[in-house]
C-alpha cells in the first residue's frame, strides 16, 4: 500500500494511492493515519479494504504529511562513503546520530523557508524508514520485522547552523521549521523488493547534483533499526532518516552552492515518490498559515 493523507494544512484527510495513481479516500473508514495503523494490525487491517470501493479523491490538492503522530525523527549522518567524502570527513566506525525536531516536519510539497540570516542552507535526499512495532534490543536479523514502511526524506539543512557555530551539535542546524519534507506517501515493505537497491536522486532548478542508491548505504537499514534500538526504545509512527549520498551544496568544488529564495528543490527515490518544495526567505506565515 501507498498511504497518503490530502488537504490543506490542519485538515489533511487520511487516504491511499490505488494501482492505477487514483488517489482513493480513506476517511469514511478512518478518522487519520496514526501510529496505530502501522502496527502489523493495523496495517492487516488496511490491506483488507476493497479498495474499488473507496471514493476516488478527483482533486486531492495538498498533499500532506502521510501519517500523524510521529514521536522521534532520528537521523544518521555521513552514511554513505562518497558523502563522507566530499564532506572532508573520515568514514564512521559507528552510525552517526542526531535528531531532527519534529516541529520540522511538513509535506513533500510544502515550501521550504529559510531561518533568518540563512547563508548556509542544503539539501539532502534521504530514505526514510517507519517504525511499525515497539524496538528495543532487536537484532539485525529481525529488525525489518518492526518496519511498516519507507518514505522519501529531503532532510534540510543549515550548514552554518550545524558546522560553523554547531561543532559536534548538529541539532540546529538540521531542526529549524520546515527543514523536514515527508512523503508524499508511506509505502509499506511489501512493496519494496530490495530496500538496499533503490536509485535516488534531487534537482535544484533543474539541475541533478544528487545520484545515488541505497546500496552504497554505510549502515544499512537493517543494521540502522538495530543498532538505535540498542539506545533508545522505538515506537509506531517513528522515524529513521538514514543519511545521503554525495552532490550536497556544501560539497560543490570548487565553491559551494547553497539555497536561496526562490529556488525550487525536486527529489525522489525509486518506488517511493518523488517531493517539490520552493525555496522562500524568513516568512512565519508561510510556515503557520
Amino acid at each position: 500500500m501507498k498511504l497518503m493523507r490530502v488537504g490543506p494544512k490542519g485538515q489533511e484527510k487520511p487516504a491511499l494511492l490505488d494501482a492505477q495513481g487514483r488517489v482513493r479516500d480513506l476517511s469514511g473508514l478512518v478518522g487519520d493515519l496514526a501510529p496505530k495503523h502501522l502496527t502489523p494490525a493495523g496495517l492487516a487491517a488496511l490491506a483488507a479494504i476493497d479498495v474499488a470501493k473507496l471514493p476516488v479523491v478527483e482533486n486531492p490538492g495538498r498533499i500532506g504529511v502521510p501519517w500523524t503522530g510521529i514521536g522521534k525523527f532520528v537521523a544518521i549522518g555521513l552514511n554513505y562513503s562518497d558523502h563522507a567524502a566530499e564532506s572532508n570527513l573520515p568514514v564512521p566506525k559507528e552510525p552517526v546520530v542526531f535528531t531532527k525536531a519534529t516541529s520540522c516536519i511538513v509535506g513533500c510539497n510544502d515550501d521550504v523557508v529559510l531561518p533568518q540570516g540563512s547563508v548556509k542552507g542544503d539539501w539532502e535526499v534521504e530514505l526514510g524508514i517507519v517504525i511499525g512495532s515497539k524496538t528495543r534490543y532487536v537484532s539485525e536479523a529481525d529488525a525489518l520485522k518492526h518496519v511498516a514502511g519507507y518514505c522519501v526524506v529531503n532532510d534540510v539543512s543549515e550548514r552554518e547552523y550545524q558546522v560553523d557555530r554547531g561543532g559536534s551539535q548538529w541539532d540546529k542546524g538540521k531542526g529549524c521549521d520546515t527543514f523536514g519534507p515527508i512523503g508524499p506517501w508511506m509505502v509499506t515493505k511489501d512493496e519494496i523488493a530490495d530496500i538496499q537497491n533503490l536509485s535516488m536522486w534531487l534537482d535544484v532548478n533543474g539541475k541533478r547534483f544528487q545520484t545515488g542508491n541505497t546500496k552504497t548505504m554505510i549502515f544499512g537499514a537493517a543494521f540502522l533499526v538495530s543498532y538505535l534500538s540498542r539506545f533508545m526504545t522505538l515506537y509506531p509512527g517513528d522515524l529513521i532518516t538514514t543519511g545521503t549520498p554525495p552532490g550536497v551544496g556544501m560539497g560543490v568544488k570548487p565553491n559551494p552552492v547553497y539555497l536561496k529564495a526562490g529556488d525550487v528543490m525536486t527529489l525522489g527515490i525509486e518506488g517511493l515518490g518523488a517531493q517539490r518544495q520552493q525555496v522562500h526567505a524568513w516568512n512565519p506565515a508561510l510556515i503557520d498559515g
